[in-house]
Order: C-alpha cells, then structure tokens, then sequence
C-alpha cells in the first residue's frame, strides 16, 4: 500500500461477498448500508435462506477494501461474524448501481 491520493488511474473494482455467523436479525444490512455509503461505495446486501447475508460491492479498490475488513471483523454492534467470503473480484469500466440498496 503506498499514499491515499485517490488516482483517477486506479478504476474501480467490483466484488461479491457473504458474511456468515449470527448476522440476521442484528440490523447488519442497515449498518453494513451505512458503512458503505460513508465510504461512498454502491451495490447491495441482502439476506439469505441458509441465515448469511450476501451482497456485491463496487467503487474505488482502496474503498471496496475498507468495507472488505468492515465485513469480516466488525458488522452490526450485536452481530457475530465467524467469517466473510468474497469471491468475483473484478475491475470494472462503470458503476453497476446507483446507491447502495438493501434488498429484500
């Protein structure tokens, strides 16, 4: 990692994720919304059937890694992350979506 200029040459990067443990039922997509827009990052988070929440997130790398570590260690205030996966990692041209959605 070097300086946090934003270089306009860097992209932005698009990446998928699902974040396991006790993660429903704790306002973890309100807050994980919220991180993600103080970050200004776009994309969505949803919950699953099998009690994950899964979501994509896009924007500039060094933003999209923030909400990455945001994921995998701190969440909600009441939830318990035993891991988060993120797989898909790509760059990409434009961003795929207006605001950061919570999906039903």
């Amino acid at each position: 990692g070097g300086g946090a200029a934003m270089a306009d040459g860097e992209g932005l990067l698009s990446v998928d994720y699902e974040v396991h443990g006790k993660v429903q039922g704790v306002f973890f997509r309100k807050y994980t919304q919220g991180e993600a827009k103080r970050l200004g990052l776009v994309g969505w988070v949803q919950n699953t059937s099998h009690g994950t929440v899964q979501g994509q997130i896009q924007g500039p790398p060094a933003r999209v890694q923030e909400l990455q570590e945001w994921l995998r260690k701190i969440g909600s205030p009441q939830s318990r992350i035993s891991r988060a996966e993120f797989s898909n990692e790509k760059k990409i041209e434009a961003l795929e979506h207006k605001e950061f959605q919570i999906l039903k």
